[in-house]
């Protein structure tokens, strides 16, 4: 097992306190956005390997990617190999957000491949700007919620979308205000019969941004901050102030009355497979995904949009928000099984006195702890981790049980991350 020191990185939208005050550490007096723990080539993890023979002569120090490589069935599993190549299939962050992330969406497997394979053929440096793919992976992923977190999260029916918006055009008609033109188009837009294409229609007028957009936009704004009921409609249309706030005139403040708002309390969690238009809007959470960096952005951002890529990446069904409960396995642990074999996430709860948990692992895992301390042990020795420290488990190591620390005097609350795959 591998002590872990990790990646910070200070995006302009992220809280300067929550994780600094989660891993109980000063801050750093800047955004704090997401900690990376994984293997990921941008921001790989480093493993102290100071007590590991086999690793001798690296300085007590080496890029976990790197480690990896040295032998992958020794440090993945055999099957993790065989299903997902030579690297560690997934990837944890501690994400703070204070101000909204950009809308974005992700690309499935077939899709990453081939928009990888044509941007490497083209010769698209893989820093620039107008690069979309990344890397050739997918990029499913969840959130487990730390603190209240606010969200966009997929398409909502496109009928209530339309009640939004003829919402909207009777407060113009109560108050004796010019409609913008946009609204009866978005209205006849959202009434088509086949609701795909009715979405479609919908996100493509308002992706299309330009001056009728930004104007309506504008129309709408004033027309509530100057008093106008938001009826039934409090949270979507304070969500469009709000954005706007952020991201005058862009066109993903108003495709955020097309997608399902949402607010998690702590403990709740949604997964989001290729296709779901999102964005995180507030809030202090465990992200996991499949260890890719691939996004397709849709607004609310100064970064490039490639809306035709885009509108080949998104699907456009409505559907529920894809919320995900926890199986209790034993007392003190929960595992979050969303639908993708790349990771799955265990929250594990240790109060002075409790029985050691055996970790769900297979294949490899990484571990985090944010309140109190805990001791693992496996077959090939122990490690203690105090609030704030991270390992990586080898799966020849397996299993991994946790304990409390004898002596502690409050609960110790750790996450870990493995596979999907069974143990």
């Amino acid at each position: 097992m591998y002590e872990l020191e990790n990646v910070l990185r200070p995006y302009a939208w992220g809280s300067t306190t929550a994780i600094a005050g989660l891993l109980g550490r000063p801050a750093s007096g800047g955004p704090e956005a997401e900690l990376w723990i994984g293997a990921h080539p941008d921001s790989p993890s480093t493993a102290l390997t100071s007590t590991d023979g086999v690793a001798a002569g690296d300085g007590g120090r080496q890029a976990l990617d790197a480690l990896i490589a040295r032998d992958p069935e020794h440090y993945l599993g055999g099957e993790s190999v065989a299903e997902f190549g030579p690297r560690l299939p997934f990837l944890l962050k501690v994400l703070a957000a204070e101000r909204p992330l950009s809308l974005q969406v992700h690309p499935t497997q077939d899709q990453a491949r081939a928009g990888f394979a044509r941007e490497e053929a083209a010769g698209v440096d893989r820093g620039a700007a107008t690069r979309n793919y990344k890397d050739d992976n997918h990029k499913p992923e969840m959130i487990f919620a730390l603190t209240r977190f606010e969200a966009l999260c997929g398409f909502r029916p496109a009928a209530e979308s339309r009640a939004v918006f003829r919402h909207l055009a009777e407060c113009f008609g109560l108050a004796g205000l010019e409609l913008p033109p946009l609204i009866p188009r978005l209205l006849e837009d959202l009434a088509q019969p086949d609701e795909p294409a009715a979405l479609h229609a919908a996100f493509g007028r308002l992706i299309a941004g330009g001056e009728n957009v930004a104007q309506a936009t504008a129309s709408i704004i004033a027309a509530l901050v100057s008093g106008a009921s938001t009826g039934a409609y409090t949270a979507e249309l304070s969500t469009v102030v709000s954005l706007n706030e952020e991201y005058p005139g862009d066109p993903g403040v108003l495709i955020s009355l097309l997608l399902n708002r949402i607010s998690l309390a702590p403990g709740e969690a949604v997964y989001l497979p290729a296709g779901n238009v999102h964005a995180y809007l507030r809030g202090l959470g465990i992200e996991v995904m499949a260890s890719s960096d691939n996004v397709l952005r849709g607004g609310l951002t100064p970064k490039f949009v490639d809306v035709p890529e885009l509108l080949k990446t998104i699907g456009f069904e409505a559907a529920g928000v894809p919320r995900l409960g926890a199986e209790s396995t034993m007392l003190g642990q929960e595992v979050f099984r969303p639908p993708f074999r790349e990771f799955q996430l265990q929250r594990v709860q240790l109060f002075p006195g409790a029985e050691p948990v055996p970790l769900a692992q297979a294949g490899a895992a990484v571990i985090i702890v944010v309140s109190g301390a805990v001791m693992l042990d496996s077959p090939k020795g122990d490690l203690r981790l105090e609030r704030g420290a991270s390992a990586f488990l080898p799966a020849a190591e397996a299993p991994v049980n946790v304990h409390a620390v004898a002596g502690a005097t409050g609960p110790a609350l750790a996450f870990a991350v493995t596979t999907g795959m069974k143990a």
